[in-house]
């Protein structure tokens, strides 16, 4: 049986970070995975910069609630679920992820937590699990299911190349540089003859 995994951020929905620098003008929070591999790293920037703006989780929260699922996101996914199994694995937040869920129908997701302060500062985070993504695709190897990862940014890869087939979607050209075997694509119906050629349909 197979399962397909799917990053959130940039394979489904817009950058939410990206998205909240662009409402704040702050050019530094526009960093992302596809730009630092070292998660832990990454979200201690993210919590100095929100600190020294004095921001916290309900102005990024007020951005998330605009923000809509990629053109054709919706409909690939629907299209996608009604062949085989479809599970989300992220490094968003749940306290971000919700309401994107919504708009994406509610489909299975598996992420983190953030520490909030009670006046709203973000002060910290709590990772599901080590290396969530790829552990997460082997425990679901270890129970039976052939996974096929799908991603865009450089904490996608293990899950990728972990999987039976992986794939990448409308990634950086450095990842598709230093990852020349792994099939890259732009379009979602590009994306889905490669899954349903993955899984034998």
């Amino acid at each position: 049986m197979h399962i397909v995994c799917l990053d959130l951020e940039g394979v489904l929905v817009p950058e939410i970070w990206i998205a909240f620098s662009e409402v704040t003008g702050i050019p530094e929070l526009k960093r992302t995975t596809r730009d630092e591999p070292d998660y832990d790293k990454l979200m201690a920037f993210r919590r100095n910069i929100l600190h020294e703006h004095g921001l916290g989780l309900p102005q990024i929260q007020e951005t998330i609630a605009k923000i809509d699922p990629l053109p054709g996101a919706l409909e690939f996914l629907n299209e996608l679920r009604s062949k085989t199994q479809a599970i989300i694995i992220s490094d968003t937040f749940t306290e971000f992820a919700m309401p994107l869920m919504k708009k994406l129908g509610w489909p299975t997701l598996f992420c983190n937590s953030l520490v909030v302060a009670p006046d709203g500062e973000i002060i910290g985070h709590k990772m599901r699990v080590e290396n969530s993504k790829y552990s997460t695709v082997k425990a679901l190897q270890s129970i039976g299911f052939e996974t096929i990862g799908i991603g865009d940014s450089y904490n996608d890869l293990a899950m990728i190349q972990a999987g039976k087939d992986g794939f990448l979607f409308r990634t950086t050209e450095q990842i598709r540089k230093d990852y020349p075997d792994i099939p890259a694509f732009e379009e979602y119906d590009d994306l889905l003859e490669a899954i349903e050629n993955a899984i034998g349909l």
